[in-house]
């Protein structure tokens, strides 16, 4: 399978590029990967890059987008932090992707069993970890039920949950370039929390101008079942 090109990437609407995370998504639960040449994708990438998506997802070593989503090289921008939390930096790699290089789609994409979000909730401190871990408190004060009164694990998966739905608010709310982008039909923006017990994907939160209509699911529903 060869890897994008500009001509591909120009044709491609938002939705497009959110079915193949989705088809992809399914190749990877059922150990169907397709066949790449992945040294045919470095060379014909090697002048020049258009990948559809950009996808702002945990360092988790169990949760690399490129093999989670069944993509090659030169298909995804990934960006990588702790907690996939947002940060001026991380937007501008966003606004660079979908402004510049004409990617269709962002994707944030937490996960169950997420350091990041547990060191939060036992509040943890550690030297530069602490400033990171306070990017995750948001979530936990809008969280719909208090420590106190559920099994940490499963109040830590809640508060992953609303993490997403708050860093694509963040992402929206501090980026005009984003924002205009979405409105005017060139991107779309997608949240999902990644399952490392399964494998799956479950999507949360879809923007997508043709509709102007957020979809979130319950941040009830655990991503275990």
């Amino acid at each position: 399978m060869s890897a994008h090109t500009k001509e591909l990437l120009d044709k491609l609407t938002p939705r497009e590029a959110y079915e193949q995370l989705v088809q992809g998504n399914k190749r990877f639960v059922n150990n169907l990967k397709i066949n790449r040449n992945l040294l045919q994708q470095m060379n014909d990438t090697a002048d020049g890059q258009y990948p559809f998506a950009v996808a702002l997802s945990c360092m988790d070593s169990r949760t690399s987008v490129e093999l989670l989503f069944d993509q090659g090289l030169g298909d995804i921008f990934s960006i990588r932090v702790a907690g996939n939390i947002v940060n001026g930096d991380i937007l501008g790699s966003m606004e660079y992707a979908c402004q510049v290089v004409g990617s269709k789609l962002i994707v944030v994409l937490g996960h169950t069993r997420c350091g990041a979000i547990k060191g939060a909730v036992d509040d943890v401190k550690m030297g530069h970890l602490t400033k990171l871990l306070d990017k995750i408190r948001p979530a936990m004060a809008k969280t719909n039920a208090a420590p106190e009164n559920l099994h940490t694990t499963i109040y830590a998966e809640k508060v992953a949950y609303t993490n997403v739905d708050l860093s694509i608010d963040e992402i929206l709310g501090r980026s005009p370039i984003i924002s205009n982008l979405l409105d005017e039909g060139r991107i779309g923006i997608v949240g999902g929390m990644y399952s490392v017990e399964n494998g799956r994907v479950h999507f949360i939160r879809e923007l997508f101008a043709d509709t102007h209509r957020s979809k979130s699911v319950s941040k009830e529903k655990s991503v275990l079942l």
